[in-house]
């Protein structure tokens, strides 16, 4: 039997791995669990290129818990370590010796699939155990090797009696950390971290129904038998070439992903790269709402199969964080932890590359079934939409193949909008005017209106679409957005000719000071405009500017007013053409005018759905009592 010191460079690392290597207790398991991958993978490699004469057969990790001993088991069948190497790779903590193998192999370990700087794996398991063992034999013909340390920096290595090839830890399980004894507890780690393991790992056992015998009644049950329960698909969907995946398997691996969603995805987009980088994965678009909050179930990152974190910041555009999948990259640099990125070159080239595929995945269902593609555009453009506001190599992609529906239900890339209406609706100035809606319904009729002179009118209803138009505003030549709600209809998009008003100066300035001093709500500002006689005598439309900073800002941005501080504000458009309003100023009667102009803003509130509450019921009332 040997005793010794562990050769670290702080004499009390033990306390310090405990409270402050990783945040989260429970990674312990998924690191000792890639341990013994990584032994088993090397051992799996060493057979292929004949290093090493022994059989590889079909081995399996096991991890078994013992509640009454407080004892928890991690079993490999992989390489082993000989005396030496467990003074190597323990007493002198270096690393999982992953880099080394690595290295000395390079040119045939290529693909092993190695996991690598896991950096303190082991020691990781100090962080739950008072002590921990280990017994090992290597595939070497070497004595096996028992190795223990009860937390303090001294250890004790002696001779063991193991047989077989590979490492067993044992962790003797502190008090304060009895629950990664329970099932349950382990079964939920094993599942978040080692669900696509490249090894089977086995915990316990489970039942499995077998088929009936030929000539069995039926109701006599049917024969049974324990097996070895497998909690892991060491051959998951990505790891796979696409060519062998079919439209099925996509579908199968998102339900395996996120078993508690219901809906299908829309489609995928299978990433597979081996230079300049090594990146694998399968990103899935799910039907999204406006709710740009709403992301239960993230993009899940890999190393090598190993669960790492669903934070995927940095690594994937923050607009595509709104899709489903995974991604798996060797060459995506993690800290001790393994929870947090670095930034890095490799990265900033990982989420180009990202960002391409899936900007070309559209447009090649774009251009391949359009049909298909408009169907699917609701549920897609927000994030279409977020990524053409903030990357413009996307928003150059995506300028190709991103569609403006129209309240009709016709559906234009931006190029076909503008062929589309430069003749109808470009104004005097020489702009082109893009006009639109939010709310069919809400803005039924400023539609009817503007659909009534044969123009264009779009529906753009996402929540972040007021960003979207400043962007395309300036990066445009000549074109604007106006909702139709924002001007009567011949100022949104103003030709040549004018309207000859029928009133006089002064009947209109006398028009405009009754009205201003009989509507007492200052939120409005009143207009006269000529226009045609039977347009309507008043509308009430919303600045386009100003209700566009307010929307933008409700999503961030929109500058110089505070979060809230916008005030409503609302133009009066009164038409002086009309009869009514006419009607109105030749009135003497001062009851009867005051009816008429109540009368006359409310239906142009409640046209707006801006008449609600107690103004509503006065209305209602008040209309009765004029059809009697």
């Amino acid at each position: 039997m040997a005793t010794g010191k562990i050769n670290v460079s702080v004499d009390n690392i033990f306390p310090l791995i405990k409270k402050f290597l990783y945040s989260d207790h429970e990674i312990f398991l998924r690191e000792l669990i890639s341990n013994a991958t990584d032994a088993t993978l090397k051992m799996k490699h060493l057979t292929t290129i004949g290093e090493a004469k022994v059989e590889y057969g079909n081995p399996i990790i096991e991890v078994k818990a013992d509640k009454e001993g407080k004892k928890l088991h991690i079993i490999d069948q992989g390489l082993g370590m000989t005396e030496d190497e467990v003074k190597k790779y323990i007493n002198e903590v270096a690393f999982s010796g992953a880099e080394e193998f690595l290295n000395k192999y390079e040119d045939s370990a290529k693909d092993a699939g190695i996991i690598g700087h896991f950096g303190l794996g082991f020691y990781s398991a100090f962080m739950v155990a008072h002590k921990v063992e280990i017994i090992t034999k290597s595939y070497k013909d070497e004595p096996a090797v028992h190795w223990s340390c009860d937390g303090s920096p001294e250890f004790i290595m002696e001779p063991a009696n193991k047989e077989t090839r590979g490492t067993e830890i044992i962790l003797h399980i502190a008090d304060d950390s009895t629950e990664f004894l329970e099932d349950g507890k382990i079964k939920s780690l094993l599942s978040k971290y080692n669900k696509f393991m490249p090894i089977p790992i086995k915990f316990g056992m489970r039942t499995e129904t077998l088929p009936k015998p030929e000539g069995a009644k039926d109701e006599d049950k049917a024969p049974t038998k324990d097996v070895d329960n497998i909690i892991n698909n060491p051959n998951p969907a990505w790891t796979k070439q696409p060519a062998d995946l079919n439209a099925d398997d996509y579908k199968s691996f998102y339900r395996e992903l996120y078993p508690m969603q219901f809906e299908e995805p829309l489609f995928n987009i299978h990433l597979n790269v081996d230079y300049p980088f090594n990146l694998t994965g399968i990103l899935y678009f799910p039907k999204l709402t406006n709710d740009l909050n709403q992301q239960k179930d993230r993009i899940q990152l890999y190393q090598n199969q190993v669960f790492v974190t669903d934070n995927v910041e940095g690594i994937v555009p923050e607009f595509l964080t709104m899709l489903r999948g995974v991604i798996d990259s060797p060459d995506i640099p993690l800290n001790v932890s393994r929870s947090y990125l670095q930034a890095d070159g490799a990265v900033k080239k990982i989420s180009s590359y990202i960002t391409r595929k899936v900007a070309d995945k559209l447009n090649s269902l774009f251009k391949n079934n359009r049909e298909e593609f408009e169907a699917k555009w609701n549920d897609i453009k927000i994030v279409i939409e977020y990524g053409m506001l903030s990357e413009d190599k996307f928003f150059d992609k995506a300028d190709k193949f991103a569609l403006y529906p129209t309240v009709d239900g016709s559906y234009f890339t931006f190029e076909e909008l503008q062929e589309k209406i430069k003749d109808t609706q470009t104004d005097k100035d020489g702009k082109t005017v893009i006009l639109y809606a939010s709310d069919k319904e809400a803005q039924h009729s400023y539609i009817e209106t503007a659909k009534a002179k044969g123009y264009e009118v779009l529906l753009l209803d996402s929540p972040i679409i007021g960003h979207l138009m400043q962007k395309l505003e300036s990066s445009k030549e000549n074109i604007s957005f106006a909702r139709v709600d924002a001007d009567h209809i011949d100022k949104l998009i103003q030709k040549e000719e004018t309207q000859i008003s029928k009133l006089s100066d002064e009947e209109k300035e006398t028009l405009k000071k009754e009205l201003e001093e009989a509507i007492t709500d200052k939120s409005f500002t009143v207009q006269l405009e000529a226009m045609d006689s039977d347009s309507s005598p008043f509308t009430i439309t919303e600045p386009e500017f100003m209700r566009r900073m307010k929307e933008m800002q409700q999503t961030g941005g929109g500058g110089m007013f505070g979060m809230g501080a916008m005030p409503e504000m609302y133009n009066l458009i009164v038409n002086t053409n009309h009869p009514l309003v006419s009607e109105f100023l030749n009135t003497k009667t001062t009851k009867k005018k005051e009816r008429l102009i109540n009368q006359s803003l409310d239906l142009a509130k409640l046209s707006k759905g801006l008449l609600k509450g107690k103004a509503l019921t006065e209305f209602i009332k008040r209309s009765y009592e004029m059809v009697k």
